[in-house]
């Protein structure tokens, strides 16, 4: 079992209604802050195709799914509230932060 970064009573209502997303351990267990975030099309009616990493995992890391957790996206607003500005971009958005940065990037551009 997971032990994440967050108790749930921590979790607060910051970012509800966008659905599940898939995050790396990295930010929900470690507690790192996300660095790299991308909207994929969402796989169900649950899912908000969005996709969180810190930034630096390995692809050996990112190969493993036991790295990632299926989570609703206002946990991981908990973890990092800097995504929340960001939750509304459409599918095939995509964003980078600059390593120790606060501010995301559009990576598209």
């Amino acid at each position: 079992m997971k032990h994440y970064k967050l108790d749930p009573n921590q979790i607060r209502p910051l970012a509800t209604g966008h659905g599940h997303c898939v995050v790396s351990d990295m930010v929900a267990v470690e507690g790192k802050p996300v660095g790299y975030m991308y909207r994929d099309e969402p796989e169900d009616a649950e899912d908000s195709g969005w996709r969180f990493f810190a930034g630096n995992e390995s692809d050996a890391y990112i190969d493993n799914p036991k790295h990632f957790s299926l989570l609703d996206v206002n946990v991981v607003a908990n973890f990092d509230e800097t995504i929340i500005p960001l939750l509304n971009s459409p599918v095939g958005a995509e964003f980078d932060k600059e390593e120790g940065g606060d501010t995301f990037y559009d990576a598209n551009e």
